[in-house]
């Protein structure tokens, strides 16, 4: 049996919660910030409403032969649960690979609350597969937090 884990983040963004959801749920905002530094993305399909689906593949700038579903590239499908205008987006996800540490559907919920002046995104990733390093998903996802407070701060 494997063990999965859980990650938590919080970042504040000084832009109105309706403009951060809004661009968690558009696909070209969606492929310029939920992608850690040092990748690029390719949104394949995107249908954001409850029970709607998508399909992402990062792709590593630089030869590391790290990839979760090629040496290059982690690509990943799932599906919208739940949609709370302005307040919450709940996904399933799961990894398109052959390695049983990798496999299995992770939760990724993120909720806003207003906050001075901002707001305030808590995003927590349960389920995370035993080959990923928690300290990795965290480092993943501080990156592409700070892309979203760039966008989204710009207006």
């Amino acid at each position: 049996m494997f063990l999965v884990s859980t990650t938590r983040i919080r970042r504040h963004l000084n832009a109105p919660r309706a403009r951060v959801y809004r661009a968690l749920l558009d696909p070209r905002a969606v492929a310029t910030w939920m992608v850690p530094t040092g990748m690029t993305s390719h949104v394949h399909a995107f249908e954001p409403r409850e029970g709607g689906v998508f399909r992402i593949s990062l792709t590593y700038d630089a030869p590391t032969g790290t990839g979760k579903t090629t040496a290059q590239t982690d690509t990943y499908h799932g599906r919208f649960v739940k949609l709370v205008p302005d307040e919450q987006v709940v996904e399933v996800v799961e990894f398109e690979t052959a390695d049983p540490a990798l496999q299995g559907e992770m939760t990724i919920t993120i909720t806003l609350d207003d906050a001075d002046g901002g707001t305030e995104l808590f995003a927590v990733h349960d389920g995370l597969p035993p080959g990923v390093p928690p300290a990795d998903n965290e480092a993943g996802w501080r990156s592409s937090l700070a892309k979203l407070a760039g966008l989204v701060e710009r207006g």
